[in-house]
């Protein structure tokens, strides 16, 4: 108790109150969902029934998690105008998506078996009755999104520990990963897919208005002259595109475009789109949305360097350099009004967590569990789902209690793992018909495993991102096997043939 009085000591109470309000939003649509999912095919993929304008949404505020709002401001805080870079490789692996993937896969994913899982999708689209390419992907994914929603609560904590102005000390800043981790937990465990796909919209429109706002007011309160001293910062590298940025930083920039490609929790929305006509109008949105928030993304930390200049602020490490939107907005806006822009960072957090949460629990159920206990309910199948919720949640708010990375290191980390592993086993599912079924799991495992290697015992992601090769090697894996296995059989032909007829 002495920890909560001390953490809500110095909350502003028009911030605490906007929080309230957004939070009961989202809770009281969790809790509304909570009876719709009559089936694992509603819990995980709301019936495949989701429209343009959700699809698209859901899609892309599941995709910029609380690095969106933190890492990446942080990082243009840091370095200036070559963090470009990174927005137009992420850009350009949007667009890629929505072109050349989304709408065959949700296709491909229908004519296997009506799939509701990416690592079902793998074992019906090569009709096989072995497990081993299930629980391949069930355990890359448990192992790479228990990375990716570590980086999620350490966000949380980090938003908590400003909103509530509590004092820096160890015991808070846990106390506040374990609320934020509570408050996603929550909804995500009642509501399912449903109520992921619909919060995930209402955060995406919410992020997307703070985003550009929060620019525009710091033009406005910034004095010229610290606007104009920003070309001399670094000797005029910081407003530079490529002073400072070597052939590999910008390669690695831009590679992370392929891990769009590999991205279960996007690529689900891509499954769950009511209708394959609907994904050019959801191609646009998303792609618009996704083309302003980076752009103002980078322009928060860059112009909000010299506003806080203006004032005194010099933010020293990346711990605090990631809070540059979160002070920005304390700072030029009414209490009010910047507890409804803080609640975007909540927002950017939650969107991707309850998506990375739903993803791992029906990897956990659908693809492990259901494999050694075939004749389970579905409505028993969606309570172990939920149960499996609230026990990745608690390994993940542990790592998370104390992190060893930045927000953006471990979002890094966790990207380049599913873009190496998923995503030339999904590119080669989709488009070529010889691929087999061995070589997919070769492809998948190489590109996981170079991964884990090249970021956490060679140590080399700070010359080459793991993205480039892991995705190489899993693609050339994968291309080997199947030529040396034996050819696809007749009816594993026949699914990619009727596929993409349509």
């Amino acid at each position: 108790m002495e920890f909560l009085k001390q953490l809500f000591q110095n909350a502003s109470v028009p911030i605490l109150i906007a929080f309230a309000c957004y939070l009961a939003l989202m809770l009281g649509i969790g809790f509304y969902f909570t009876n719709k999912s009559k089936s694992m095919g509603d819990y995980f993929l709301a019936g495949r029934s989701l429209g343009s304008w959700v699809t698209a949404m859901s899609a892309q505020a599941s995709d910029m998690s609380g690095w969106l709002l933190m890492g990446l401001p942080g990082a243009a805080y840091a370095t200036g105008m070559g963090n470009y870079w990174l927005a137009v490789g992420l850009c350009i692996g949007t667009v890629l998506n929505w072109c050349f993937v989304a709408k065959r896969l949700r296709t491909f994913t229908e004519k296997a078996g009506d799939s509701i899982t990416i690592p079902e999708y793998f074992q019906n689209r090569f009709k096989t009755n072995s497990p081993t390419v299930r629980m391949v992907c069930a355990v890359v994914i448990f192992v790479f999104f228990l990375v990716y929603t570590t980086s999620a609560f350490v966000s949380g904590g980090k938003l908590f520990m400003v909103v509530f102005g509590a004092p820096e000390t160890a015991a808070n800043e846990k106390l506040a990963v374990i609320i934020s981790a509570l408050i996603i937990v929550t909804y995500t465990f009642f509501g399912g897919f449903s109520a992921v796909a619909w919060t995930d919209f209402i955060q995406g429109l919410l992020m997307i208005i703070a985003i550009v706002a929060l620019p525009i007011a710091i033009i406005n309160n910034t004095p010229e002259a610290n606007l104009e001293a920003l070309k001399n910062i670094d000797d005029g590298a910081f407003l530079s595109l490529t002073e400072g940025k070597g052939f590999n930083s910008i390669i690695s920039d831009l590679a992370w475009a392929l891990g769009y490609f590999g991205m279960p929790h996007i690529l689900v929305r891509f499954m769950a789109i009511k209708d394959k006509k609907l994904v050019k109008k959801s191609a646009i949105i998303a792609i618009v949305w996704v083309v302003i928030s980076l752009f103002a993304a980078v322009l928060i930390g860059i112009l909000g360097r010299a506003y806080l200049d203006s004032k005194g602020i010099v933010l020293g490490d990346s711990a605090q350099q990631e809070l540059i939107f979160i002070k920005t907005v304390k700072m030029l806006f009414p209490a009010a009004f910047a507890g409804i822009f803080l609640s975007a960072v909540l927002a950017s957090i939650m969107s991707t967590a309850d998506s990375q949460l739903l993803v791992t629990a029906s990897a956990v159920v659908n693809d492990i569990f259901k494999i050694f206990k075939k004749n389970i309910s579905d409505k028993a199948a969606m309570w172990i789902s939920r149960g499996a919720v609230m026990a990745i949640s608690v390994i993940a708010c542990i790592l998370a209690l104390n992190p060893k990375d930045s927000i953006m290191g471990i979002v890094s980390n966790a990207w380049a793992g599913f873009g190496a592993s998923f995503g030339p086993a999904i590119l080669f599912s989709i488009y070529w018909k010889r691929v087999t079924l061995k070589g997919t799991v070769a492809g998948i495992i190489s590109g996981a495993t170079t991964v884990i290697l090249w970021c956490y015992v060679l140590k080399w992601n700070g010359d080459l991102y793991a993205i480039i090769p892991g995705f190489i090697i899993s693609a050339i894996v994968t291309v080997i096997v199947s030529l040396i296995d034996k050819k696809p059989s007749d009816e594993v032909v026949a699914i990619f043939d009727e596929a993409v007829k349509e």
